[in-house]
C-alpha cells in the first residue's frame, strides 16, 4: 500500500523535474548552482513554486496584537518615520531550494538534449567480482546470522519439544537453531571511462574563459557518470609546457606564457599508454582552448599526434573553442581542415554561457 505521504512527495518531484527541465538552459548557465553539488546530489533553487502555507479563519475571542481590539478594527502600519521600516503589501517571489540527485539531473539532461545512449567499445568491458547471497547454511559468521530462519527453527524446535508456552512467548535460539546467509562470486561485466580534461591557461584565457569550461565540464561530467560505472578523471593545464594538476588547480591557475597545444597531446597520450589500456577503458578527451597555437608546425604535430596516437585510443575527441579578446580561433579551423569527415573529433564554440547548452549537445550527441 502506497502511503499518502508518498504520492504527495513523489508528485511534488514531478513538478520539480518539469520546472527544472523548462528552464535547464537556464540553470545549465548558473556558476552559483554548481557550486552547491554535493557528493551524490545538487540543490536548486527554484522559483514561483506555491510553498505550502497556513490559511487563517476567524478567531473571536483575542484580539488584534497587543490588548483587547474591536471587530474591525484596521491594523497599523508600524512607524513610517524610519525611511524603509514601513511593511510592504505587495506579494514578494518565493524561492524553493530543492536538492535533486545528479542520476536524476542527467536523465532531465539526456531527455532535453535527447542525448543518445552511450554504446561503449565492443572490447571495453572489464570483470568485477560481486558477491551474491544465494542460499542458508547452519554454519557462518555472527554477522550473517539470518534472524527470521533462527527464530523460526527456534519455535519448530521448541513446539515439537512441548517446550513452547503461549502465556509466555520465549524463544532461545541454540547453536543447532543458527542459520546463515551464504553467498558466491558471480562475476559482472562493467565498463569503464575515464575523461581526460585539456585546457590552455595562457596568458589569453582569463577567468571569464575558465568559468565557461568549468560550467561545461560540470555537465559532461554528469552525463558521463549516468552512464558507466566507473570514472576516471584527469586534468592537464599547458601554455607552452604541459603539466598535470588537481581539480582546483585546472580551474583556477594563471599562467601567461605562450600556448604550443602539442604539449598537453603528448602528456596526454603519454598518461594513457601508462595506465588507460583502451581494449578496457573508455576514454574521452576534452580539449579548451581559445584557438591560438604557436605556429603551423606545432599545428601540424598536433594533428599527427590525434591521427596516430588519440583518435585510434579514444572514444571522442573533443575541441572546445572559447571566445577570447585575445584569440585568433584559428586552432578549430586547422582541426575541421586537417579531419573533415573524422566522427570521433568534435569541434565546437563557446561564445558566452548561452552557448554551453549547443556545445554539451554537439559534444555527447553522438552516442559513443
Amino acid at each position: 500500500m502506497i502511503k499518502k505521504i508518498d504520492k504527495d512527495q513523489a508528485r511534488f518531484r514531478q513538478i520539480v523535474r518539469g520546472k527544472i527541465k523548462k528552464e535547464l538552459r537556464k540553470y545549465m548557465t548558473k556558476s552559483e548552482f554548481i557550486g552547491k553539488e554535493g557528493k551524490n546530489i545538487v540543490s536548486i533553487p527554484l522559483p514561483q513554486i506555491n510553498i505550502p502555507r497556513f490559511r487563517y479563519g476567524n478567531n473571536e475571542t483575542s484580539g488584534v496584537g497587543q490588548g483587547e481590539g474591536e471587530v474591525g478594527s484596521p491594523i497599523g502600519q508600524g512607524d513610517e518615520k524610519e525611511a524603509g521600516s514601513q511593511a510592504g503589501d505587495q506579494p514578494g517571489q518565493h524561492i524553493l531550494e530543492v536538492e535533486i540527485t545528479l542520476e536524476e539531473l542527467a536523465k532531465i539532461l539526456g531527455e532535453d538534449l535527447k542525448l543518445p545512449n552511450i554504446k561503449p567499445k565492443g572490447k571495453s568491458t572489464i570483470i568485477a567480482d560481486k558477491h551474491t547471497y544465494t542460499g542458508i547454511s547452519k554454519a557462518g559468521p555472527e554477522s550473517l546470522r539470518h534472524f527470521k530462519r533462527t527464530y523460526r527453527e527456534a519455535l519448530k524446535r521448541q513446539l515439537a519439544m512441548g517446550l513452547f508456552d503461549p502465556d509466555h512467548p520465549l524463544i532461545i535460539p541454540i547453536r543447532e537453531d543458527k542459520r546463515y546467509r551464504t553467498w558466491r562470486l558471480k562475476e559482472v561485466p562493467y565498463n569503464n571511462a575515464v575523461i581526460i580534461y585539456m585546457m590552455d591557461v595562457s596568458g589569453s584565457m582569463g577567468d571569464e574563459q575558465k568559468e565557461l569550461v568549468r560550467i561545461e565540464a560540470f555537465w559532461i561530467d554528469t552525463w558521463l557518470r549516468s552512464q558507466y560505472k566507473k570514472i576516471d578523471t584527469r586534468y592537464i593545464v599547458h601554455d607552452a609546457a604541459a603539466k598535470e594538476v588537481d581539480q582546483h588547480t585546472f580551474f583556477h591557475i594563471r599562467e601567461s606564457g605562450g600556448t604550443k597545444i602539442s604539449s598537453a597531446f603528448t602528456l596526454c597520450n603519454e598518461i594513457i599508454n601508462a595506465s588507460y589500456n583502451p581494449f578496457i577503458w573508455n576514454i574521452y578527451l576534452f580539449h579548451f582552448s581559445d584557438g591560438d597555437n604557436w605556429g603551423v608546425e606545432d599545428t601540424k604535430k598536433c594533428a599527427s599526434l590525434l591521427e596516430k596516437e588519440l583518435l585510434p585510443k579514444t572514444n571522442l575527441v573533443c575541441y572546445g573553442q572559447v571566445k577570447s579578446a585575445y584569440g585568433t580561433g584559428q586552432f578549430k579551423k586547422d582541426l575541421e581542415t586537417a579531419f573533415p569527415d573524422e566522427e570521433k573529433l568534435i569541434t565546437s564554440e563557446i561564445n558566452d554561457l548561452d552557448s554551453i547548452y549547443d556545445s554539451i549537445k554537439d559534444f555527447l550527441g553522438t552516442g559513443r
